[in-house]
């Protein structure tokens, strides 16, 4: 690639990726206001493992925040310590480990909470308690005075013993705004925050609607504010960019979108998107994404699709003939292929794969590999037989079934 195409000035192709000019247009861009640094503040081990049927010994959850650290991760919410003897015994062996990464606990709004997050060493504390009055009604039954006291309280022991604070108003999207913002400035004027994170429990919110939900809690509030967002409509990637293109500095995601119901927003594609679509660099070491991705999914019993954004297994994996073609064609220039090259986060290279969908370059590439010739015509012979091989057998063909075809063909 020339200088001219990895400079600056086109930070829309690089020698990694090549993503759309129209990202950096003027016309595109004119409203943004991206914050100079972004933190990612992971909670796979807390939320990622409320995914059901997703359980980490704390031996795993020291393994995974090692990960995360490794990478580059800024924050690590280490998991809520009053859950379970097993939960406080991983708090303490994270926030021990000396990382890199500042260490959070999760709390409710309790003050005994509080003190365990405190004993167990966390720097932080994600403080929830639920903002919308009909989920305090009819979920905890609690008259609203009683989660704002007991926010007050909490907020401020954690305050006063040295905690920073993040104030987690659970269920915010579904509540009334006014609601929501006289909830928020009662704790943030009576109680302490030093941010606010932008909860959207449910996954609800559209895109349309996340520049109104920042700039009101901005106007009212005047603090910090961090994202979190599920994705139940699939929103939840959009959505967390939308809101760090207000402003916002601290991002909530977790590996591979792990977490309640659909999940929670997934990091990689979030942090790779905003690499490579906006210019924002988080300073992660994108190379990780992918072993990361498989080590904590193996942990978890957790399947995910062969397609999947960035770490899917297949995903370098070329099967339509076309696309072969450009693959064998560009050869190391492989974002004319690709939106990115695999490498950059931590994928193989591309391979070309033999099935229904192949191509005549697909088999001369598999000829190649192994030491085998054949003329045109007998190419387009052994591709009849491949595309028939694959379609009786439902699936790619391995190299010893490709031969088994070739030598139906040629000698």
């Amino acid at each position: 690639m020339s200088s001219e195409m990895s400079s600056s000035t086109t930070p829309w192709i690089t020698d990694r990726w090549f993503s759309s000019p129209w990202n950096y247009l003027p016309e595109a861009t004119g409203e943004m206001h991206l914050p100079e640094t972004l933190k990612v503040h992971d909670v796979t081990l807390r939320d990622g493992e409320q995914q059901a049927g997703v359980e980490f010994t704390a031996d795993e959850k020291l393994r995974i925040a090692e990960l995360l650290d490794n990478a580059g991760i800024h924050r690590i919410e280490a998991g809520l310590p009053a859950v379970s003897p097993a939960d406080e015994e991983a708090v303490r062996r994270i926030a021990a480990a000396g990382f890199d990464s500042e260490v959070y606990a999760f709390s409710r709004c309790m003050v005994d909470d509080v003190k365990l997050a405190i004993d167990c060493g966390a720097t932080g504390v994600v403080m929830e308690v639920p903002s919308s009055h009909h989920l305090i009604a009819k979920g905890y039954r609690w008259p609203v005075e009683r989660a704002l006291d007991a926010s007050i309280e909490a907020t401020n022991f954690a305050r006063d013993h040295g905690l920073k604070v993040t104030f987690f108003p659970i269920d915010a999207t579904r509540a009334g705004i006014g609601e929501y913002l006289d909830m928020m400035e009662r704790v943030a004027t009576d109680g302490y925050v030093d941010a606010v994170a932008l909860v959207d429990t449910f996954g609800v919110l559209s895109p349309h609607a996340v520049a109104y939900f920042v700039r009101q809690t901005r106007d009212r509030l005047g603090v910090p504010m961090e994202t979190h967002f599920h994705m139940d409509f699939g929103m939840g990637v959009a959505n967390t960019i939308l809101a760090v293109t207000e402003g916002v500095e601290v991002i909530q995601t977790t590996v591979t979108g792990l977490g309640e119901r659909s999940g929670n927003t997934p990091t990689e594609e979030t942090i790779l998107a905003l690499l490579t679509m906006y210019g924002l660099d988080t300073g992660i070491k994108t190379e990780h994404f992918t072993d990361i991705s498989r080590q904590v999914l193996e942990m978890a019993g957790v399947a995910q699709p062969g397609n999947r954004p960035v770490v899917g297994e297949r995903l370098f994996n070329v099967e339509s003939g076309i696309i072969a073609t450009w693959v064998r064609n560009v050869g190391d220039e492989v974002t004319e292929a690709f939106p990115f090259r695999p490498e950059l986060v931590g994928q193989a290279a591309p391979e070309i794969v033999l099935g229904k969908g192949s191509g005549v370059d697909s088999i001369r590439v598999w000829l190649e590999r192994n030491d085998m010739s054949a003329t045109d015509d007998e190419i387009l012979e052994i591709l009849g037989i491949v595309k028939a091989k694959s379609l009786q057998k439902k699936g790619l063909l391995n190299n010893d079934e490709f031969v088994e075809c070739a030598r139906k063909v040629i000698s």
